[in-house]
């Protein structure tokens, strides 16, 4: 658990990294031992404007959340690049993730406290813990989207060769601390 000194200084470094996106100028990132999976989520009026991650820790926390916040910005490609005038509106979410485990048996997964990860062969898809509560979603909903979501058919995850990992992510927004 993060206090919420450690939450704010997180949010503050996506925040700076995003503005300094559209300003060109740089930001100190402090130094950081921590490696851990982490997403960062772009939210506009609510909507989901941009959403990136990753599973396992690449870089240091503070670095890995400087980039995940610029990518979130204008390489998810559901989304337009971010323009400077939607700044304003924008709220930075952030998820921490533990790492994730493989279950044998879905049932082991539980709506709303687990992230899940899918993958049948060479593709794969993830939904963050906080996915089942925004969307309202049961579980059999849930697996629908996802296998949709990796390029599968709706049942895919219903598959014998379907895997599954979950996770847990402690998650934080600016505006709810």
């Amino acid at each position: 658990m993060f206090s919420k000194e450690e939450r704010q200084k997180i949010l503050q470094i996506a925040r700076k990294s995003l503005e300094s996106a559209f300003s060109g100028k740089g930001i100190d990132i402090p130094s950081s031992d921590l490696k851990q999976g982490a997403f960062v989520t772009l939210r506009k009026s609510n909507a989901l404007r941009g959403c990136i991650g990753y599973l396992t820790g690449i870089k240091p926390l503070y670095e890995e959340i400087a980039t995940l916040v610029r990518e979130a910005a204008f390489n998810d490609y559901r989304f337009p690049p971010l323009k400077k005038e939607e700044l304003p509106l924008i709220t930075i979410e952030i998820s921490i993730l533990s790492t994730p485990a493989r279950i044998e048996k879905i049932k082991e997964f539980i709506l709303e406290r687990d992230g899940i990860i899918l993958s049948v062969g060479h593709k794969r898809a993830v939904f963050l813990p906080q996915v089942a509560e925004e969307t309202g979603w049961n579980k059999e909903q849930l697996l629908s989207a996802l296998s949709e979501k990796a390029g599968l058919p709706s049942n895919a995850w219903k598959s014998p060769e379907a895997q599954f990992m979950t996770f847990q992510a402690e998650v934080f927004s600016e505006g709810s601390l």
